[in-house]
């Protein structure tokens, strides 16, 4: 499949589930509609953002299935293919390219703490296994793997990976990489504890693969937008501290709480969380649609804002 070099605001989609717990595609098509209006470039469904670990292997077929045929070739469609083992990672891998994905995106193995060989091995035998586009999610807080430049170097070697994301603090993995001109896109997580957004950007960075996008898809864009005049440099300045208030907030609890939560609170058809997670209320939630009003998002997007008369 042809070769994508993905730029800019990179969306990790939540699930939004119907009231009877099924997925709502429904509501799909408006969330995407959502971020096609307002500058994402990509998204990427079935990441943690996405309850991933939480759907069963049939609705996560389903998922792929019917997303899949809400493409407009305005936004590309990743999906996270991590299975529990390499050969289950395959055969999620092969479904998606044939249901139409424009990629998919990996992560190592959660649970099993594979070493950082056996982690290389698994991406670069999943990566020999197709010819859809690869994505590498590096996340260790959330794997207990953690990947190393060198590492990452070498399997972006191979030509089927295409994006790179690193969530971790480290400035220096994201200077090497960018250094060592791999042709992938090195992308952030936007989380503002991490504190990579500025640094992958004024290095030449590519973009955030973010959550934020979810609530705030405009702003999101504007600071993932690669830095090629002084102009843009500018805009991300302004973008980015402005933001800060809700960059905190989607951040203040284990993704997607806080996101998920918010968006149902303003109006956005998320629904709930699968249980054991719990929504958050109270002054948890409100600080979070304080900053909606004082960012004015509420009235840019037309949120109806039911859960305050609520």
């Amino acid at each position: 499949m042809a070769r994508q070099n993905i730029e800019g605001s990179f969306v990790a989609l939540i699930t939004p589930f119907n009231r009877d717990g099924s997925i709502d595609f429904e509501a799909f098509r408006t969330l995407l509609k959502f971020q096609e209006d307002n500058g994402t470039k990509a998204i990427l469904f079935m990441g943690s953002t996405g309850e991933s670990s939480m759907l069963t292997p049939d609705e996560r077929k389903q998922l792929i299935t019917e997303t899949a045929k809400m493409k407009t070739g305005k936004m590309a469609f990743f999906y996270g293919c991590t299975g529990s083992n390499t050969d289950i990672t395959i055969a999620n891998v092969k479904y998606a390219r044939d249901a139409g994905a424009d990629g998919a995106i990996l992560a190592a193995p959660a649970y099993i703490c594979a070493s950082e060989s056996d982690a290389e091995s698994f991406f670069l035998d999943v990566a020999d296994a197709t010819d859809l586009p690869l994505g590498i999610y590096n996340n260790p807080p959330r794997v207990k793997t953690d990947l190393h430049w060198d590492s990452l170097i070498r399997i972006f070697k191979h030509p089927n990976y295409v994006i790179h994301k690193e969530s971790t603090t480290r400035v220096g993995q994201v200077a090497q990489m960018l250094a060592a001109n791999t042709n992938v896109s090195i992308m952030c997580c936007d989380s503002p504890n991490l504190g990579l957004v500025v640094p992958t950007m004024s290095l030449g960075g590519h973009g955030t693969a973010n959550m934020t996008g979810n609530i705030a898809p405009a702003e999101i864009a504007a600071l993932s937008t690669p830095w090629k005049t002084p102009e843009q440099a500018g805009i991300f300045r302004e973008t980015y501290l402005r933001m800060l208030p809700v960059l905190h907030y989607t951040y203040s609890a284990i993704n997607p709480v806080a996101v998920k939560c918010l968006m149902k609170a303003v109006g956005l058809p998320a629904g709930d969380l699968r249980r054991p997670l719990r929504g958050l209320e109270g002054e948890a939630l409100e600080r979070g649609l304080r900053a909606v009003r004082e960012l004015g998002l509420d009235k840019k997007y037309g949120f109806p804002m039911r859960a305050l008369d609520a």
